[in-house]
């Protein structure tokens, strides 16, 4: 009977590597498309949050196998890989800027948040965002490790318990939800959300990332056995995430097709906040909004850390976490500071992650098929072709809303 509690407790151990980089799924861009679409669309993007998250599950092992079976970042294995030093900049550069879309939206969350609950100015919410975040990344960066992981997880359960409240007062529909679940689209608008729900959900930094994270987290992989072992516990480390980041996205999106559905002046977080707490009472938006401030500075931890893993893999350059931050705010800080719907540049900073995606994802589809690289921990063709799909499939939504945004097409 010991023996199987030490085992049990051993694969418990070997969780959070996952957890953490799940945060990526449930940051305030995540919260910004997935109430807009509840609000302006009601049920009818639900299928989309699905799709997207079961999709991550794949994108997401991928990541965690490859810093498992190489002991590598996905950014530092495709550093080895460029051949020209030009292109690895050029690659580098858009996987900087991707990081620094991300980093808008977690800025800006947690500003808000922190404008709801105290009543701070939103610049001043954003570099107090920033500083928050600085000091969860030294836990990162003195090796402890499995404590920022504490940290990130522990401010996992808070925004689930926040996004979720809700539903438990103003339940949905059943029949609407199962409508929801079938696909369709109605008009410009409705792609431009679906492209920034699937943005917010398989997000590039991620990709980066839980790699980087895999490897950091497991320091004997060398040992023999262990890579079989860890690849076992990896999987159900990224279903845990994936059902806690898809049960909080959905959440979100009902408790916009319930409550703000049909009315006015809710397509911002703060319009947003008042008729949640209108509808539902004071007690549940201030659930909300903790919910959003725990949100934004997990996922601004985890942000930074990618931009420091994707600089050190790709052009071999360290730079201080202090550097790193201040660096990285000034976009959500000038955005804060112009009064500009801070909702909508959450949206729009989501649909520019989209546009990251195959950049991080080809790449990782081809790294893992390769039998040189993974050995026998190879994909199989199965599963390469299925990521090469999605990868494609996304390219596509990404192309075809240029082309519909530039009034190229119209739809009927």
């Amino acid at each position: 009977m010991f023996s199987n509690i030490k085992k049990r407790t051993q694969g418990l151990y070997l969780l959070g590597p996952a957890l953490v980089a799940g945060v990526a799924y449930l940051d305030p861009g995540n919260v910004a498309t997935n109430l807009t679409a509840g609000a302006e669309f009601g049920y009818m993007l639900l299928w989309v949050i699905v799709l997207a998250n079961t999709t991550a599950w794949l994108v997401q092992y991928l990541s965690a196998k490859l810093g498992v079976v190489t002991g590598k970042s996905l950014p530092t294995v495709l550093g080895e890989r460029f051949k020209s030093r030009p292109a690895r900049i050029l690659y580098w550069i858009q996987a900087e800027l991707i990081a620094m879309a991300t980093d808008v939206a977690e800025v800006i969350g947690g500003a808000l948040a922190l404008y709801i609950i105290f009543d701070i100015p939103l610049i001043y919410g954003g570099l107090i965002t920033g500083a928050i975040s600085l000091g969860m990344l030294g836990l990162q960066g003195t090796g402890r490790v499995r404590g920022f992981e504490f940290v990130i997880i522990g401010l996992v359960a808070v925004t689930a318990v926040g996004f979720l409240a809700g539903l438990f007062v103003a339940p949905p529909d059943p029949s609407q939800v199962a409508a929801g679940l079938i696909p369709q689209f109605d008009g410009t608008e409705s792609l431009l959300l679906v492209v920034g729900i699937i943005g917010a959900t398989i997000m590039p930094h991620a990709i980066y990332a839980h790699s980087a994270l895999s490897r950091d987290r497991f320091p004997d992989l060398y040992r023999p056995g262990s890579k079989e072992r860890i690849l076992r516990a990896t999987k159900w480390d990224v279903s845990l995430a994936m059902l806690i980041a898809g049960a909080v996205n959905v959440g979100i999106l009902l408790v916009g097709a319930v409550t703000l559905f049909g009315q006015a002046e809710t397509d911002s977080i703060l319009g947003a906040h008042a008729a949640i707490s209108l509808n539902l009472g004071e007690g549940i938006a201030l659930l909300f909004a903790v919910g959003l401030l725990a949100s934004g500075l997990a996922s601004s931890s985890v942000g930074a850390y990618a931009g420091s893993v994707i600089m050190e893999g790709l052009i071999k350059k360290r730079v201080s976490i202090l550097v790193r931050r201040s660096v990285t705010l000034i976009p959500a800080i000038i955005i804060l500071s112009l009064n500009v719907n801070a909702t909508q540049a959450l949206v729009l900073s989501q649909v520019v992650l989209s546009f990251g995606i195959p950049f991080a994802l080809f790449p990782l589809v081809k790294l893992c098929s390769d039998s040189n690289l993974m050995g026998k921990f190879r994909s199989q063709a199965w599963v390469s072709g299925l990521g090469y799909l999605i990868a494609g499939t996304l390219s596509v939504l990404n192309a075809l809303l240029i082309w519909l945004s530039f009034g190229l097409f119209s739809p009927s």
